[in-house]
Formats: C-alpha cells, structure tokens, sequence
C-alpha cells in the first residue's frame, strides 16, 4: 500500500481522493488550514500550510504520492501557484511523485486543439481556469519530478456531487463528454480515476482528462 499525502484534503475533490485511497487500504495523511468538520475514517488529519513547504517535511518523509488539490479561492485566491511551486520544489529530485487536481479548460476541444479556454470561458470562471493551465505549464517546465495532473470534464464540483460508480473513461488530453455532449463526472469517480493512476502509473510526466 501506498502512503499518500493529499494537500487540501478537506475540500472537494481532495476529500474524495482521501476517502477513495483509504477505502482501498492506503495510508492516507490530509493537510489543510482548517480542521475537518467531518473525519474519514482511515485518513489522518495534519493542518498546516503548503506555503510553508519546510514545515511539512515530516509529513511528506516517505510519502509515494503527494496529491495537490489546492482550490484558489479564498485566502488563497492569489496565491495558489505559489502553493504549486512550493510543493514542485519540496518533491523535485525525490522519489516522492505528485498528481495535481487539474481544470477542465486546459484540456484539448479536440485532438490536436484548441483548448477549451481558447472556445470562451465566463469571466466568473476565468481565474481558477488560468491557475489550472498554469499549474500544468509549472508540472511541464520541472525537470526532475515524476507527476501527473488529472483534467476534470466541464461539469465538476460540489454543487454536483453524484454518486460513485466505479465508471469512468480516460481521455487522453482532450475532453470527455458523452454521447449526448454531456461533460460532467461525480466527485467520487473522479477519484476513483485519481486512485487508479496512483496504484498503476499509467501517466507518467503527463496529463489525462476524466468523465462518463
């Protein structure tokens, strides 16, 4: 079994990701500002700062995977990509390898382009979206650092939670949508996909997208 330290464990995708991992039996640590309002159980609850990167560096002793799913909202609204650099620099040259919580509109409208964002984005969703595609140029400039970074489909969050099923399909770098050009995956199958990548290492050093 794995040790996965998941940043951001008590948000959205991140509580699902920590919740899927221990289902499966891995030894799963979350990190947060803030403490829980609910625990699962299996998953240890560390509150710290990711900014402070030094700070976790017993926390990170022996991880296999490092998962990021850093929100930029609220007080880290402008501050997310210094999170992602911090945790980028922490884990570079380590065995340690770090999947990121990625945006849906960096992922490609169609193989070879152009990306979502290149289609129109509201402005209400621009920022998170430019931090995701940020995020991916920040994973794809590091050298020395073994990670993946998971691509959402257009419908994601909790507004829309779903159920788990245990379904999902893998699509590469451009977006999935069903045969009704429906783009949405629930928070528990988008971790199941999550968890499948950390137990197999199919993407290495690579970016995949996720949905139904």
């Amino acid at each position: 079994m794995a040790r996965i330290i998941v940043i951001g464990g008590t948000g959205y995708a991140g509580g699902h990701i920590a919740a899927e991992a221990a289902s499966r039996g891995h030894e799963v640590v979350s990190v947060s500002r803030t403490a829980p309002e609910a625990k699962v159980d299996g998953v240890d609850y560390v509150q710290g700062d990711v900014l402070d990167a030094a700070s976790l560096a017993d926390t990170f002793d022996g991880a296999d995977v490092v998962v990021s799913a850093i929100s930029p909202r609220g007080d880290m609204t402008d501050s997310g990509l210094d999170a992602v650099r911090a945790l980028v620099g922490a884990l570079s040259g380590t065995p340690t390898r770090l999947g990121v919580v990625g945006g849906a509109m960096g992922s490609l409208a169609a193989p070879g382009g152009p990306r979502l964002w290149d289609l129109g984005v509201p402005e209400e969703y621009r920022h998170e979206a430019q931090f995701g595609m940020d995020s991916l140029d920040i994973l794809q400039e590091t050298a020395d650092l073994d990670w993946f970074y998971v691509h959402p489909p257009k419908v994601f969050g909790g507004w829309v939670p779903g159920e788990r099923t245990g379904v999902y399909r893998d699509g590469g770098d451009v977006f999935v949508e069903d045969a009704d050009g429906n783009s949405y995956i629930s928070g528990a199958d988008y971790a199941v996909a999550f968890v499948d990548e950390i137990e197999n290492g199919k993407h290495r050093r690579e970016r995949f997208t996720v949905g139904y």
